[in-house]
């Protein structure tokens, strides 16, 4: 449909539904990413089996498969990721296999690593040590919401207006 046709105008095509493969929605993809977007602030602690690309902040510990802390992002917390690439700005502690510093990163904090990459401009101020054993990449039941106590209450919060 066109945004200069009214509704009127279109005739419905016979079996022209989208389907949506259950199976597919259900499964997650190798190429599937998770994003928190500019201006996103996220406090409390993230779990992603997959790729996770964060371009606003967060204040929390990560662990992904892949992470991406973009240029702009900022973190704070822990990270655990086989795959870590840095090129915004970073305070707390990293574990991971691969951690790369691009040019643009800013961490301040501890590195553990297998193999440290640090390219020129990047800013790294702390230690990095060398990983004993391998980080894992988190499992699909670690990603599971945990279901609040049965005695737990929700209780509104009051601004103090009445």
């Amino acid at each position: 449909m066109s945004y200069f046709q009214s509704k009127s105008d279109v005739k419905p095509v016979k079996g022209a539904e989208p389907r949506i493969d259950e199976a597919a929605a259900v499964r997650p993809s190798a190429q599937m990413v998770s994003t928190l977007g500019h201006g996103m602030l996220v406090t409390g602690n993230i779990v992603c089996t997959g790729a996770l690309h964060i371009f606003g902040r967060v204040v929390g510990d990560i662990h992904a498969a892949q992470l991406v802390i973009c240029e702009g992002a900022k973190v704070e917390g822990k990270i655990v990721a086989p795959e870590a690439v840095i090129q915004g700005v970073f305070n707390g502690t990293v574990h991971g296999n691969n951690v790369k510093l691009q040019s643009t990163a800013v961490v301040d904090g501890e590195i553990f690593n297998k193999s440290l990459t640090i390219e020129q401009n990047a800013m790294f101020e702390g230690v990095a040590r060398r990983l004993d054993k391998a980080v894992e990449a988190p499992a699909s039941a670690d990603a599971k919401p945990e279901r609040p106590a049965a005695s737990a209450q929700v209780v509104p919060i009051s601004d103090g207006v009445r």
